[in-house]
């Protein structure tokens, strides 16, 4: 997704990207498996499906949701991309009057 008109003073206005292949680096327990190929690589939320992993109940708040094992992976391998819920020092980007080309590969 790349901004391609807009900005302006007080706003950060990139291109949210991943040019990393996660699959093969990714931690065992976070593979997803299709014969004998990683095929993706889930977040600790859809691996564990527990209220820590997935900032939710107790957790739902940015001081006490932390960073997971896949959310640190996930953001060494790609630092402009969001990793977990409250990510949001790094990844949120605010743009202002902007279009956007967004291709899927």
């Amino acid at each position: 997704m790349t901004p391609t008109v807009g900005g302006g003073s007080g706003y950060s206005c990139t291109t949210a990207s991943c040019p990393v292949d996660l699959n093969p680096g990714c931690p065992e327990d976070l593979k997803v498996w299709n014969g004998g190929n990683v095929v993706a690589c889930k977040s600790s939320c859809l691996a564990y499906n527990t209220d820590e992993y997935c900032c939710r109940g107790a957790f739902n708040d940015p001081e006490v949701c932390k960073s997971s094992p896949s959310a640190i992976y996930f953001k060494s391998n790609c630092p402009r991309a969001y990793s977990y819920a409250y990510d949001d020092g790094t990844s949120t980007f605010t743009c202002q009057n902007t279009d956007y080309d967004v291709i899927f590969g």
